[in-house]
């Protein structure tokens, strides 16, 4: 009988289409995400983004004038406040992204004493790889590497913070996140050294906690890329003015002392190289934005909001699950997820909804199983989210043709 195959779906999403197998088949959706950006970084703009806007008051000036300070300093002071970092830390702008601030923090720190470096994807992996290779930290002290397979954590408990600290805060290549640091203690004699690149203005950041940070502005709030933001506790501080690592050349771009003190200047607008003053006062549009509507609080929020469209999705389809086992630590930002697919299907999926410009550069990491990858951080859209889950159906049943 012609109409002995056709299966309702649900009622949420595009009707499938009417086959003469007992395959079912999504039918293409008619409405599309307003804004197909969800690359894991750079990441979206934020919602009515106008470059156009932009202030022009450095373009053709000297960083180091007077208007290009103070802006510089306006954006480490609007960090410090809507970020909540206390009072006492310092808050700089660095070159090279949160990859240059990170790098800039092992080279100056580490081997004063033992190292507990816990990676559980591939950039916290990236700073093991270098903290054993490059610094070769293992002729001096000893280095405890704590792991896990993509899609879970190391045991945490297990680490020693008596000894300086490495980890991720959250994984963007993998989607898993720690879901708090009660496993730092406060009276801790080692320094903890966070990567918070996707977590920095999406998460709760536990600042007690967190001696060296860094982020990229690129991430969390649609920034431009090239620049990182390095924050110190006064324990860090204390270290870098103490602390000289032998036979370790520092190169000027990562040199934070002078004469044995804090170059304070570099946490007050003075950096250590020329930064593009455009993507300062894109950041600070960004910083604008936020403020706007609520502070930091509110970004947690929609970034929490589009994670859980997409675990109610997950929740309604047996082919689709998330990379991160436990759902406690589940990424709000960086959201991987596994698919009943074999990988070249998983590429064809990625590029099909690529091709109709629904949904640009989710293909999961280089490094990761094979997985796709949604940015789901505050500048994106919840609508967005949802209009993308019909397609990510479609996506599904075509790339099995």
């Amino acid at each position: 009988m012609l109409f002995s195959n056709l299966v309702i779906r649900s009622a949420s999403f595009a009707p499938s289409l009417l086959r003469s197998s007992t395959r079912t088949f999504a039918a293409m959706p008619s409405i599309r995400p307003v804004s197909p950006e969800f690359s894991s970084g750079p990441c979206k703009k934020r919602p009515g983004y106008d470059m156009g806007k932009l202030p022009t008051r450095n373009l053709g000036r000297s960083h180091r004038s007077k208007v290009g300070k103070s802006t510089l300093k306006f954006a480490i002071d609007e960090t410090k406040r809507l970020l909540g970092v206390p009072e006492d830390y310092l808050v700089g702008i660095v070159p090279a992204s949160d990859t240059g601030a990170y790098e800039m923090a092992m080279w100056n720190v580490l081997g004063e004493r033992d190292v507990d470096i816990c990676h559980w994807e591939s950039f916290g992996k990236g700073w093991f790889g270098d903290a054993v290779s490059h610094l070769n930290l293992k002729d001096t002290v000893s280095v405890t590497e704590h792991t896990a397979d993509y899609g879970h954590l190391p045991d945490l408990a297990s680490v020693n913070t008596d000894n300086d600290v490495c980890f991720t805060f959250n994984g963007t290549t993998s989607g898993v996140r720690v879901p708090n640091c009660d496993w730092i203690k406060d009276d801790r004699k080692g320094l903890t050294l966070c990567d918070a690149t996707s977590a920095c203005f999406a998460m709760e950041m536990p600042w007690e906690k967190l001696d060296i940070t860094t982020y990229s502005w690129q991430k969390v709030l649609g920034g431009e890329g090239a620049h990182g933001v390095l924050i110190l506790s006064p324990r860090a501080v204390e270290r870098l003015e103490t602390y000289v690592p032998s036979n370790r050349p520092l190169p000027k771009i990562f040199r934070m002392t002078k004469k044995g003190k804090i170059d304070a200047a570099l946490f007050t607008g003075a950096t250590i190289n020329t930064p593009s003053m455009i993507a300062v006062e894109d950041y600070i549009d960004a910083l604008a934005w936020t403020d706007g509507l609520g502070g930091v609080s509110a970004l947690i929020k929609r970034s929490q909001d589009n994670l859980g469209v997409i675990s109610d999705f997950v929740d309604k389809n047996d082919w689709i699950d998330f990379l991160a086992v436990d759902p406690a630590t589940r990424s709000s930002t960086s959201v991987c997820c596994t698919l009943k697919l074999d990988s070249d299907q998983i590429k064809k999926f990625a590029a099909l909804l690529e091709e109709q410009e629904v949904a640009f550069d989710i293909g999961g990491y280089r490094d990761a199983p094979p997985s796709i990858r949604i940015w789901c951080g505050s500048t994106v859209e919840k609508e967005d989210v949802e209009k993308l889950m019909p397609w990510l159906e479609w996506a599904y049943e075509t790339a099995q043709e």
